[in-house]
């Protein structure tokens, strides 16, 4: 084997050669700004999926669960009437339900009425009639005066979604035990301070009419998905008509 002068071999010179070059570049981890980068942008996409989750909790599970327990309740209010002589107009404010709102360009069937319009009422999938800020007039009192109703718009049943659809001289039935109510809508407010308790007077000044009567008002929140404003729709009585063995509805509802 040749020798080099300081009596090293050819094959030492290329190992030397391989080995005594400059080091390999040693590879760094990401600095910390991109590490910061890289977690913040992992906890927005954590974020955006646990809001995911609130929203189809908020309008999906809510209607599924209030739904079912507004069944469960009207079931019971039904058998009572068919089964308690004493049910019905008699034993109005009761925590069961006082009657049925029937609104076919809501699309959503009948929708049971309970009093109160608190939170712990209206998130059972129910329509509350007002007994604050101004008490609500019952139809089955025979009295003249409003009788005032709020409902979720969205979540919890979201029973007045549709209200936006209702026009003027679209009927609005409230079933009892043993009447139907048929009102025809008159006036509608699509937007008014969530403050503004006037929309609930016993004679509806802000609908129009100035003379005490048999009206019926049904209120809930606007825009869609906030409870900023109000929208409020206004109906005044058209005709009583007396439920019958076989529990006819009125023509309006068929």
């Amino acid at each position: 084997m040749a020798r080099t002068a300081d009596g090293t071999g050819e094959q030492a010179r290329q190992d030397g050669g391989a080995t005594g070059g400059p080091p390999a570049p040693v590879r760094r981890g990401p600095g910390p700004v991109a590490l910061a980068v890289s977690l913040f942008g992992e906890l927005l996409i954590t974020a955006g999926v646990l809001l995911g989750l609130f929203v189809v909790y908020s309008l999906w599970w809510t209607n599924v669960v209030a739904d079912r327990e507004a069944g469960r309740q009207a079931d019971k209010v039904r058998e009572q009437w068919n089964h308690d002589g004493t049910a019905g107009p008699g034993a109005l404010d009761t925590k069961g339900g006082i009657g049925f709102l029937h609104v076919p360009a809501l699309g959503n069937g009948e929708v049971l009425v309970e009093k109160g319009t608190s939170t712990s009422v209206l998130d059972n999938g129910v329509a509350g009639y007002y007994t604050d800020p101004a008490k609500a007039v019952l139809p089955t009192s025979g009295k003249k005066g409003n009788f005032t109703l709020a409902a979720h718009r969205d979540g919890h049943g979201a029973k007045f979604h549709n209200i936006d659809k209702l026009r003027k001289g679209d009927p609005v039935v409230f079933e009892t035990r043993d009447d139907w109510y048929v009102y025809k809508v008159y006036a509608i407010l699509p937007e008014t301070s969530k403050f503004n308790v006037n929309v609930l007077s016993q004679i509806p000044r802000e609908s129009g009419r100035t003379r005490a009567g048999h009206y019926i008002t049904l209120t809930t929140c606007t825009p869609v998905y906030t409870s900023r404003y109000r929208y409020v729709v206004w109906g005044e009585l058209d005709r009583v008509q007396k439920v019958d063995a076989r529990r006819t509805p009125p023509k309006e509802l068929r």
